[in-house]
């Protein structure tokens, strides 16, 4: 045989046989080899069955309904050419549990579209370990959501309103909520009663996500009291307290959630929740000849209401239809004259598959502050957003 022949024959001996043995492991039927024994064939497998993979997509087309005001809400009163739509991609989510053991559980979750903008704090949200000793003691250590209302408890792929609210992402700048860097301890008790109680501690840096070390030596501290069921009616309480270079900080809320049947295929969801704390972020960024006094004067404050009906149907894929108004106040320096936000977020949605695995969402997010600030985003806007979702 030519050179050139033999060298073919010998890859294709290579290929069929390393391609068997591939085969035979999805199958998980063992392959005869002395250095490796059929036990270890059955572990390895076991635990690759133990990694699942999530994630999310959203892609949008959001038009500016003010003529100086850009996709973004920006005020531009001066631009050659206001940007009044555009296509976007808001979340490109990736995420990978591994269940390493029956009490250890890792899990990291990469928003890819933060790509698109300067990703420096970004693309990592989630990265974390936890470990479960029973239903009523859990940890987690790594960089998570802390439980400080609401909003922590949903992935935003599941929420009914085209984003999260205002104060979720404010409280979020001060180190309360969103994704930050510390430890948890968090379970359940009375599951089997009327009134089931959930608990959730957490101490973090407070200093938000993606960086290598806190910035001071203060952290902070928070604390969830859960009652109820959130399929039927739930009240949660939160506080915190930290400190934040070297000054006393605070936070407090309460919210409400529940699901009202309103009918053998209407259902009525109902969320609100009350928040207040020190804006610390706000706080420091202001010049020191301009603050007025101490940090502990400087109060945010905000409350929103969330009411959504969905009418359940069983069409082909398409499994709700559902209608939703956000209407939302926050205030982010209430005692010294803030600029007051109302925000206003009318919705309508398509739900697909469960758990929403594909979405099509319609809404409007009317903005209106009490002192518009030209050139900014603190500005009276009109945006008309179409969403479309796939969940993983």
């Amino acid at each position: 045989m030519h050179k050139r022949s033999l060298l073919l024959f010998a890859a294709f001996v290579f290929i069929f046989c390393h391609t068997g043995n591939a085969y035979a492991w999805q199958l998980n039927v063992p392959v005869k080899d002395s250095t490796v024994k059929d036990s270890a064939i059955q572990k390895v497998a076991g635990f690759l069955k133990k990694i699942t993979l999530g994630g999310v997509f959203q892609a949008r087309y959001t038009v500016s309904l003010n003529r100086e005001v850009d996709v973004n809400g920006v005020h531009q009163p001066n631009a050659e050419e206001v940007v009044r739509n555009s296509f976007s991609l808001k979340r490109a989510r990736l995420q990978v549990k591994a269940q390493v053991s029956d009490r250890f559980m890792a899990a990291v979750l990469v928003n890819l579209a933060d790509f698109a903008s300067d990703p420096k704090g970004k693309v990592l949200e989630n990265a974390f370990i936890s470990y479960r000793w029973n239903d009523a003691i859990n940890f987690t250590v790594g960089q998570f959501r802390p439980s400080f209302g609401l909003e922590d408890l949903y992935p935003v792929d599941i929420i009914q309103s085209m984003d999260f609210s205002n104060q979720y992402y404010a409280f979020g700048n001060n180190g309360w909520q969103s994704f930050q860097v510390g430890v948890s301890m968090f379970g359940s008790f009375n599951k089997e009663r009327k009134v089931p109680m959930k608990y959730a501690l957490s101490v973090v840096n407070g200093n938000n996500r993606n960086q290598p070390a806190d910035n001071d030596n203060g952290k902070l501290g928070t604390g969830r009291l859960e009652f109820g069921n959130m399929n039927k009616i739930a009240v949660g309480l939160n506080g915190g307290y930290g400190a934040v270079k070297r000054q006393s900080v605070y936070a407090l809320g309460v919210d409400v959630s529940g699901v009202i049947p309103l009918a053998p295929k209407w259902d009525l969801q109902l969320q609100t929740e009350y928040k207040q704390g020190n804006n610390h972020q706000y706080y420091y960024a202001i010049p020191d000849s301009l603050r007025k006094e101490p940090l502990s004067k400087y109060i945010m404050n905000g409350i929103y209401v969330l009411p959504n009906f969905r009418y359940k149907i069983s069409y082909h894929k398409l499994t709700s239809i559902e209608f939703s108004m956000r209407y939302e106040y926050f205030n982010e320096d209430e005692k010294h004259d803030g600029n007051m936000r109302q925000t206003y977020i009318p919705m309508i949605s398509l739900a697909f598959l469960k758990d929403y695995g594909g979405r099509v969402q319609l809404g409007m997010q009317i903005d209106q502050y009490n002192k518009d600030i030209p050139g900014t985003k603190t500005h009276n806007s009109n945006l008309m957003i179409v969403q479309v979702q796939c969940r993983l």
